[in-house]
């Protein structure tokens, strides 16, 4: 039986998801829901989740939120013995979680960072632009020469879950999100090599210009709350 994923294909979180099963050829079937429609609130979503967030799970009555912990969750229960995209050995492990913790803290400092100029087009307080370059500087040494972030000889879910979350800034020109990329180069050597890569990538993450348009024009009142 499918796990059913709720979520839609514009959120960078419910992609990691989606690309951490199709890593692991577990069957989804994903349940489009659209909180730019406020179908998150509808009740028999609210049934399943109080916390109205996506992505969730269904696998088979076991209901999981928050993408991380599905991914963790993904790859304990499906992925073997000693799983590579988060292996059993605690301090392998450790610094996985390390990542998916700086990608929390990387994504909430993103909506006042790059994503209200994005979507809205009011520029952000320059404090909260200055936190988010600092975070992106940081990362950015952080990565060195690694060819995965943990600086493993494979990818992990920490790689999975950030190439995905970034993908929005990486891919945008500066102008709209007030971010130059080139000023972090090992992110964007990281983010190119895994994108090339992953033989998943584009099947999940490539959207067509138009349709992102039309869902960001249809779903303003969402991003304006999302953004600050």
């Amino acid at each position: 039986m499918a796990i059913k994923v709720y979520g839609f294909k514009f959120s960078s979180f419910c992609r990691s998801v989606l690309m951490t099963a199709k890593h692991l050829n577990i069957k989804v079937e994903l349940v489009v829901t659209d909180p730019g429609q406020n179908q998150q609130f509808t009740s028999e979503f609210l049934a399943l989740n109080p916390a109205h967030s996506l992505p969730t799970i269904d696998d088979n009555g076991f209901i999981l939120w928050e993408s991380r912990a599905i991914m963790a969750y993904l790859c304990n229960e499906y992925g073997g013995a000693d799983c590579p995209l988060y292996p059993r050995d605690p301090q392998k492990r450790a610094l996985i979680d390390r990542w998916l913790n700086f990608d929390a803290t990387l994504m909430e400092s993103s909506k006042a960072g790059f994503k209200q100029k994005l979507y809205t087009g009011v520029d952000p307080p320059a404090d909260k632009v200055l936190a988010f370059k600092g975070h992106l500087k940081l990362m950015d040494q952080l990565i060195a020469n690694n060819r995965y972030l943990t600086g493993a000889n494979h990818v992990t879910i920490a790689d999975l879950s950030l190439v995905s979350n970034l993908g929005n800034l990486v891919n945008a020109d500066k102008d709209r999100t007030g971010i130059d990329m080139a000023e972090y180069p090992n992110i964007g050597r990281w983010y190119s090599g895994l994108t090339q890569e992953l033989p998943y990538f584009q099947e999940i993450n490539a959207i067509p210009q138009e349709e992102r348009k039309t869902w960001v024009a249809n779903s303003m009142g969402y991003l304006s709350k999302r953004c600050k």
